[in-house]
């Protein structure tokens, strides 16, 4: 059996696997990526990558790529609640298109907004982008029919990892500083570690039945929609031309053994029409969080992770998230400037942030449930006349005042905040976050605003590679330069001429971390520059 050496193992070529090595290679750290699948998914797992996530793949460059292979731009990301494919619409919640939420982003310019507006895209579609992506990169060894096998060793010092190709059946030994497992719900190695699942399981489930057709006079008789819902469902619209997904929720009573793609389709539908079943299956969501996140040298991401009911679309792009925090922590011990203390405080930030995304789909899947019992209360929805319209009314008033949460949560989106971090410089009791409203604040945790500068150009663009203290002014910042060089800590000093600007960063001096996540700020730098990097570096704990 041969062995082979790298920095980082990463077990899992899914969007978050792919997304954390180009991260790592981002950072110049070699890493070896094992998919047990010989090619991309064909399952459209998810369809909408949100607005943080965009704003992280544009960092790697690929959001344009990523784009192309979406939804067009100019396509709103409309949710209609109907009675029936043959029915009746009800009621719509109308929200831009990516050009439009763009516009709007540099019109507004107050910070309130993320820099990149959402995408619509599968991700049978997203998955080929990034494996186009990794494969092109020379720091990253890519072994699609690969599987991780086992764990041999995992110590403070490192992993020894067995490996299998799943054709040929021939093992290799890895050898690495660090493992990341982002191999799925099903982590085999989340279970070679012992590491339990907390939550609940098989809370909710669905018929999947994705297909394609050119029945567009049916699919589209109130145009393009990006979700079409009723009561007992959703169609998803995956490119607004002919390839679509049905989640038919799987109601008390319904065994989905006596279920078929047909059935399910056309009964949901209303009526017979020309497709073709793409995939099919039913399935059974959960919510669940890893009990830890870290075992010595080896670290889960993605839904190895956490798993969460698709409601509000926080899986994978909570996955992406996971990459970015977990890529720069490893990068940071693998080259020597960070501590231990950032690997605990992968854990300590990420977890909470799980929990929070779990709790949020929990609501967003209760309104669901709501609106499913109003339906089936309501009576016949598709009778004519005025007692028919007075029902249809009566529901969509409903529909209207419960709202839609799960598609208008900014604060879950981009507010969470990493108030229990070991390696954040805390300022005493935290502001609360509002779920449905993204309030802009450099509170120590909390993600950077983002503006675009007067040349048009977009202030995290302007951030380096590692850490970035941002200074409004022209206040001193050669204490924190000068100790960074010290230290061998990567340091760049971004100075904006712009005290008009304290309003949204609160603060004449900002330091952004490698995540675009807040470590410190202050008017003027700290007495002690160096017991400051100690901290942000996992040098040592929080007091």
């Amino acid at each position: 059996m041969t062995q082979t050496e790298v920095p980082v193992l990463i077990a899992g070529g899914g969007p978050v696997g792919m997304t954390l090595a180009l991260n790592l290679a981002r950072y110049g750290v070699r890493s070896l990526l094992v998919e047990r699948n010989p090619a991309t998914t064909r399952h459209p797992k998810m369809d909408l990558t949100n607005g943080r996530s965009m704003e992280l793949f544009h960092r790697l460059g690929l959001d344009e790529a990523l784009r192309d292979a979406g939804v067009p731009r100019e396509n709103a990301f409309d949710i209609l609640w109907i009675t029936s494919m043959v029915g009746h619409d009800l009621f719509r919640f109308h929200y831009p298109s990516a050009t439009e939420k763009t516009r709007i982003i540099r019109e507004e310019n107050d910070g309130s907004h993320g820099a990149q507006a959402p995408l619509r895209v599968s991700q049978i579609q997203i998955e080929p982008v990034l494996k186009a992506a990794i494969d092109a990169h020379p720091l990253i060894d890519v072994r699609f029919g690969t599987r991780f096998e086992r764990i041999v060793e995992n110590g403070a010092d490192g992993v020894t990892a067995e490996i299998v190709d799943s054709q040929g059946g021939v093992s290799e030994t890895i050898r690495c500083r660090f493992l990341a497992g982002c191999d799925g719900g099903g982590s085999r190695v989340r279970r070679n570690l012992d590491i339990a699942l907390e939550g609940e399981e098989n809370v909710a489930g669905a018929y999947m039945v994705h297909f394609r057709t050119d029945d567009r006079e049916l699919l589209q008789r109130w145009g393009p929609i990006y979700h079409l819902q009723s009561g007992l469902g959703t169609i998803i619209a995956q490119n607004d031309h002919d390839i679509y997904t049905l989640q038919a929720w799987l109601l008390p009573g319904m065994n989905p053994d006596e279920m078929t793609p047909q059935g399910v389709l056309e009964g949901w539908v209303g009526r017979p029409f020309e497709y073709e079943v793409l995939q099919a299956n039913p399935w059974f969501a959960h919510f669940v969080v890893a009990e830890k996140y870290r075992d010595r040298s080896t670290l889960l991401a993605g839904d190895s992770a956490h798993q969460f009911i698709p409601t509000g679309g926080y899986g994978m792009n909570s996955g992406i998230a996971d990459a970015a925090a977990l890529s720069w922590a490893l990068a940071a011990n693998v080259q020597g400037w960070g501590g231990e203390g950032l690997l605990d405080a992968y854990d300590a930030e990420r977890r909470p942030t799980a929990w929070w995304h779990l709790e949020a789909s929990r609501r967003h899947m209760a309104v669901r449930q709501q609106i499913t019992m109003i339906y089936l209360e309501a009576g016949d929805l598709e009778a004519d006349g005025p007692e028919g319209d007075a029902r249809r009314a009566e529901v969509a008033a409903r529909i209207a005042a419960l709202g839609n949460a799960e598609n208008e949560s900014w604060g879950v989106e981009f507010g969470y905040r990493y108030d229990g971090s070991p390696v954040v410089a805390h300022e005493g009791a935290p502001p609360p976050i509002d779920p449905l409203t993204y309030a802009p604040s450099t509170w120590p945790g909390a993600r950077l605003p983002h503006v675009f500068l007067a040349d048009g150009t977009a202030l995290f663009d302007k951030l380096g590679m590692f850490f970035t203290l941002v200074a409004l002014d022209d206040t001193d910042t050669s204490g924190l330069e000068e100790a960074a060089a010290a230290m061998a800590v990567p340091l760049d000093v971004l100075r904006l001429g712009r005290p008009d600007l304290r309003g949204i960063y609160e603060r004449n001096l900002v330091l952004v971390r490698p995540d675009q996540h807040v470590a410190w700020r202050g008017d003027a730098l700290p007495a002690d520059c160096g017991q400051l990097l100690q901290l942000v570096c996992g040098r040592k704990t929080a007091s």
